[in-house]
């Protein structure tokens, strides 16, 4: 969960960080010059100097910070690539064990596009989506696979998001062996490529070229933009909301709960909702309960903050509540999901999520003048308490109701779970009906 001064720069800074491009494709497999070691060092350095000043724990989980990072150093001295300069940077932070400290290196000039999507469902890694067109679709790669492993490395619910991390911004590679479980229980190995889209090595955001990257900028923004756009199925009674990241302004909340505010009752899908902004989570609080709520108490380094949202009263929606979550829903939406389980507001169906709850702030940073290399840092600035005295780091919400999709399912595109939750509500919505209310879509 991040904190929010300014929607519109956060959101901007973001698109920056993972789009602006500093470095070609493939440097960073390439030997690494003295020059690149030295800003590797540099970087380290400044992400040390922001955990001292900004994280919440001044020990560090134990961590003595000054031997680990002397180690990172050293390491540093050693690496043979770009690559491994970066992973070293961002191993230091990730032996804190805390999911919102992170390194953000600088983004590549190319795109590497795998074509399938892993989630996990229970214990086990499915595959959930696969693109059309795709190496991985031609392949054989099937919806409901099971991912036993990848390049030797056997997924799970703790280190799946570590694995997305290291194949999609600190070492991207061009293909992955697979170990798969069909459906059927047949085992497999596909080497599995991915599509690279090479861009520019420089972008000019100067406007001297009538600012071509600049407007190729914001339409590659638009284009992620669609694909976390809110979406929704108006049933009459029930209203169905696919949330797939807390993302609005306040006034967009309001707006956004308008459209079901009189009716019966709220289906909130919160599956592989991985959080977002603070502001956002307490005006959706705000809206969905009828009295001022205690939402948390932020632990910080220096003191306990309580922390409360106020009802809208008259205002606020005030019909039945029905939220789904997985594996992949972090932060705001676990806690979300947790406070609904606490006051007893609705019930709560699915799978055990995430446990990635703590709130950040990102630290931007950038080498060179005329060429600018952007990086940065998120570090947790807060530990955040349940009103039952408990922290949901490393732990995740518990459903009310454990549901989960089968194998089978996944290969038909069925959802049962969102079948199941709807009939909580007095609706009948069979699994396939389901299933293809919100389509998995893909970057253009």
């Amino acid at each position: 969960m991040t904190t929010k001064t300014s929607f519109s720069r956060s959101v901007f800074m973001a698109l920056f960080l993972l789009i602006l491009l500093a470095l070609p494709g493939s440097i960073r497999a390439q030997k690494v010059s003295d020059f690149d070691r030295e800003r590797g060092q540099l970087m380290l350095r400044v992400i040390k100097d922001d955990l001292k000043k900004n994280y919440y724990d001044e020990k560090y989980h134990g961590m003595d910070l000054d031997v680990r990072f002397k180690t990172a150093s050293d390491k540093i001295k050693e690496a043979g690539s770009l690559g491994q300069v970066f992973g070293i940077i961002a191993q230091a932070l990730l032996d804190l064990n805390d999911s919102h400290t992170f390194f953000l290196p600088p983004s590549l000039s190319a795109r590497f596009e795998y074509g399938w999507q892993v989630q996990m469902v229970g214990d086990n890694a499915y595959v959930v989506a696969v693109r059309p067109d795709s190496d991985a679709e031609a392949k054989g790669l099937d919806l409901g696979d099971r991912i036993v492993g990848v390049d030797g490395v056997t997924l799970t619910r703790k280190n799946l998001w570590i694995f997305k991390y290291l194949y999609n911004a600190l070492r991207p590679q061009p293909g992955m062996r697979l170990k798969v479980i069909k459906p059927d229980g047949k085992e497999q190995e596909l080497v599995v490529m991915a599509k690279v889209l090479q861009g520019k090595r420089i972008l000019n955001l100067t406007f001297t070229d009538s600012g071509t990257d600049y407007f190729d900028l914001i339409r590659e923004g638009e284009n992620s933009s669609r694909l976390h756009r809110h979406r929704y199925v108006d049933l009459g009674s029930t209203f169905i909301w696919r949330m797939p990241q807390f993302d609005m302004s306040e006034a967009d909340v309001d707006s956004f709960v308008d459209k079901f505010r009189h009716g019966k009752s709220l289906l909130l899908d919160l599956r592989g909702n991985g959080g977002g902004y603070i502001d956002t989570l307490h005006r959706l609080v705000e809206n969905l309960f009828d009295r001022d709520i205690k939402v948390y108490d932020a632990q910080r380094r220096k003191d306990k903050k309580p922390i409360t949202a106020k009802s809208r009263g008259s205002e606020a929606f005030s019909g039945k509540l029905v939220v789904l979550i997985d594996s992949g829903s972090g932060s705001c939406a676990e806690l979300f999901a947790r406070i609904v389980q606490l006051e007893k507001r609705g019930v709560v169906i699915g799978d055990v999520s995430a446990g990635a709850v703590m709130q950040s702030k990102s630290h931007d940073h950038k080498l060179g003048t005329d060429t600018i290399v952007p990086y940065g840092v998120s570090i947790t600035d807060a530990d955040l308490i349940m009103t039952d005295g408990k922290s949901l780091e490393g732990i995740g919400v518990i459903p009310d109701e454990t549901k989960l999709p089968t194998a089978a399912d996944l290969a038909a595109k069925r959802d049962p779970v969102l079948a199941y939750a709807a009939s909580l509500l007095g609706i009948s919505l069979s699994s396939e009906k389901a299933g293809a209310m919100f389509p998995i879509e893909w970057k253009k």
